[in-house]
């Protein structure tokens, strides 16, 4: 990472809610075309969060611990911040000084900006502002929200405003919080309706509709030189399995999570 902070743009997808299982059978059944693109072998990691909802998840994402790899570390990170007998910050790791990496980026010359889903990022409160806070711009308003059955065009279209407003050389580092995924999602699936509730299937359903619209994202992050970018999921999030729905909960559907990191070049999309 250390080549590639202050020469690389760089992009955070935060899939909220999405399931590994499910992840990973859509992209083996070849529903994630756009997706498949990009992810090494077509294939997602899995990976541990260290969060079980979202707010916990982004806190640790924003400090440098991103969902670590399954199997017995150390794993070492692509970002950190300096701490002493930190065993997972490795010479190839990027370190900075500040508490949260949006903070360290703005001081290493980017313009940070965040365009939020959840309600963890709505601005309507203290604790909503705390995330979107850490940012030098921030965006979130009903339409990119959960019950938004349109969300994810529309904070793509956010995005594509906030690219195309920087000068050429200015570096940008952008989160974008998918809420397309959380529930409720059962307008996602054709013929659902809303008495039906919300599904494995319809939450499948969601993360067809992101992968439709990514690829728009993806464009407009490499249109002015090479992006480094993270997608994953912060947590899962269960749909009966064992009597449990939702999450911040301790179960294996809430703490596998699928990952991806991969380079956009110019030109691809």
């Amino acid at each position: 990472m250390n080549a590639v902070v202050g020469r690389h743009d760089l992009l955070l997808v935060t899939l909220d809610t999405l399931r590994y299982d499910v992840a990973a059978e859509l992209a083996a059944a070849g529903r994630l075309p756009n997706l498949a693109r990009v992810l090494p072998e077509g294939r997602w990691e899995r990976r541990h969060t260290p969060g079980s909802f979202t707010f916990a998840a982004h806190t640790a994402f924003l400090a440098g611990f991103l969902p670590t790899p399954v199997g017995q570390g150390p794993h070492p990170r692509l970002f950190a911040a300096r701490f002493g007998g930190s065993e997972s910050t490795a010479p190839r790791t990027w370190v900075f000084d500040e508490a949260d990496l949006p903070t360290a980026l703005a001081k290493a010359g980017y313009h940070t900006a965040c365009i939020g889903g959840v309600g963890f990022f709505n601005k309507q409160g203290a604790l909503g502002s705390v995330l979107p806070g850490m940012f030098a711009e921030s965006h979130w308003d009903p339409e990119l929200g959960v019950t938004s059955p349109i969300s994810f065009e529309a904070q793509v279209a956010r995005a594509e405003r906030v690219v195309g407003a920087l000068d050429t050389d200015q570096k940008l580092f952008l989160l974008v919080n998918v809420s397309a995924l959380h529930q409720p999602n059962w307008f996602h699936l054709q013929g659902a309706n809303a008495a039906d509730g919300d599904t494995r299937e319809t939450h499948a359903a969601a993360l067809e509709y992101v992968d439709r619209h990514i690829g728009r994202l993806f464009r407009a992050m490499s249109s002015r030189r090479p992006c480094f970018t993270v997608v994953t999921s912060d947590h899962g999030t269960a749909y009966g399995e064992d009597g449990y729905t939702g999450h911040r909960i301790g179960h294996e559907v809430v703490w596998n999570v699928p990952y991806a990191h991969f380079t956009l070049n110019p030109g691809e999309w």
